[in-house]
């Protein structure tokens, strides 16, 4: 193992050269230039606190550790000096309505822009909860928070394939944004003719709507084709399909991948899990899941992704998936009597499980929440009503949880170990499955006309 000493500040450290030479451009830089200094004996890093340089080390080993403010400070620093783009990374997962301000004002001063730009984006979602605060930033800070848009609330109803003669009688094929404004639903998009989200597989990655799978027919016919809404442009596109065709899937988007897990092929339930790379639009087969899954709950917190499954009896066990290992890890077990996780959400590095209440009881489901970093689980006192499956529509965004059903969408506050019900809007009245999620639409479109549904 090559090791080098590296001085920053007062401190020294013994450190792997090919660790430094991975994470950090500046290593990189600096041994293909030959200058002097990297064959000294000791690498002289001047200007910089060692506690920023600890953060740094820690994470390109694989650490994920949560920072105060002082500590996000040295680990922007750090991270602008070496151009740590793991460090980077993980700054960026740390976001939350407590540090988002540090971090905008932060990143700016040292020049870490894909940190300014996530940071800048997280407070024009909660600008409503911080819009008093902001005066204390510079006006040019303030105003570039003002120019963005917030992401939205969207919602699609379960549709199957259709044809151009069938075209005219399905008016509600159509993708709807809530108007938080008017609290009213506006169109979007309308669906491809071609496009099925009946047990289809539908994520947002980088403010792009993918919808994979699905069925036609009462027959459950797999549909083969893969379609992506790019809301800038306002197109759609084709895309291929899973190798194995497959519905009643889970999809969901990290890091330029869009990852399929689980579902039915020809009314057989699956463990296997494909990889949709978006640069190279190939699909690659990855480690199974441990045991055949249907409709699998799954969430994304800190940049990682989690299931959902059940053990029978009364287990739910939470696996992530490691990418760079290409493996499912057990990560905890809730065991609860006559109950199981149906749905999963993420807070921070919360995980929040919604489970069926006593004897099976989905009108009032119970809460748990799996805290990533500790490792501990609590219970989140009360019932939540859940009236036509609202709370398995559940998305995040900042602060505020989002439900939905035909009736009523209802946001929730997440406040200590609750969600507080904050506000009312108008439902979106839809049979089967709604699938939610969030995207970001541009000034620059035009307003669409209000939806009318009946």
């Amino acid at each position: 193992m090559d090791i080098v000493k590296v001085r920053v500040g007062d401190c020294v450290f013994e450190t792997n050269k090919s660790l430094l030479l991975r994470e950090c451009e500046y290593f990189r830089a600096l041994y293909r230039s030959g200058m002097v200094e990297c064959h000294q004996e000791e690498i002289h890093v001047r200007n910089l606190k060692a506690q920023g340089f600890v953060i740094m080390l820690a994470v390109a080993s694989g650490d994920r550790p949560i920072l105060n403010g002082d500590e996000i400070l040295e680990a922007i620093e750090c991270a602008a000096f070496f151009q740590a783009e793991p460090l980077s990374r993980h700054l960026q997962d740390l976001l939350n309505s407590d540090n988002c301000l540090l971090m905008y004002q932060a990143s700016a001063t040292y020049g870490l822009w894909g940190l300014h730009e996530m940071s800048a984006q997280f407070i024009r979602n909660m600008y409503r909860d911080l819009q008093e605060n902001l005066k204390y930033l510079p006006q040019e800070l303030t105003e570039y928070v003002e120019s963005l848009v917030p992401s939205v609330f969207v919602a699609v109803g379960s549709h199957s394939t259709c044809t151009a003669d069938e075209l005219p009688l399905a008016a509600t094929r159509t993708v709807c944004y809530l108007n938080e404004d008017d609290k009213d639903w506006k169109v979007l998009t309308a669906l491809p003719m071609e496009a099925s989200t009946s047990l289809a597989g539908l994520t947002v990655l980088d403010n792009r709507l993918y919808i994979v799978g699905g069925v036609h027919g009462v027959d459950k016919r797999a549909v083969d084709a893969s379609f992506c809404y790019d809301v800038v442009t306002n197109t759609w596109s084709l895309l291929p399909g899973p190798r194995q065709p497959r519905y009643n899937f889970t999809l969901i988007g990290l890091e330029g991948c869009l990852y399929a897990i689980g579902g039915e092929s020809q009314r057989t339930i699956m463990s296997s899990v494909e990889i949709y790379n978006v640069t190279t639009k190939d699909w690659t087969f990855a480690a199974s899941l441990p045991r055949p899954v249907a409709g699998v709950a799954c969430t994304k917190a800190m940049s990682r992704i989690f299931v959902c499954l059940w053990k029978p009896m009364e287990t739910s066990e939470i696996f992530e998936y490691i990418p760079n290992q290409d493996v499912w890890v057990l990560v905890s077990t809730l065991l609860k009597h006559q109950s199981y996780g149906h749905c999963m959400v993420a807070h921070r590095d919360n995980l929040y499980v919604i489970r069926n209440g006593p004897q099976d009881d989905f009108l009032r489901c119970l809460i748990d929440c799996y805290n990533i970093t500790t490792g501990q689980w609590t219970s989140m006192p009360g019932h939540y009503g859940n009236s036509k499956g609202s709370l398995f529509t559940a998305v995040v965004r900042g602060d505020s949880v989002f439900t939905l059903n035909r009736t009523m969408t209802l946001e929730y506050t997440v406040a200590g170990n609750k969600w507080k019900p904050c506000k009312e809007m108008k439902g979106f009245p839809r049979n089967g499955s709604v699938w939610t999620f969030l995207l970001r639409i541009p000034k620059e479109r035009k307003e669409l006309t209000v939806f009318q549904m009946n």
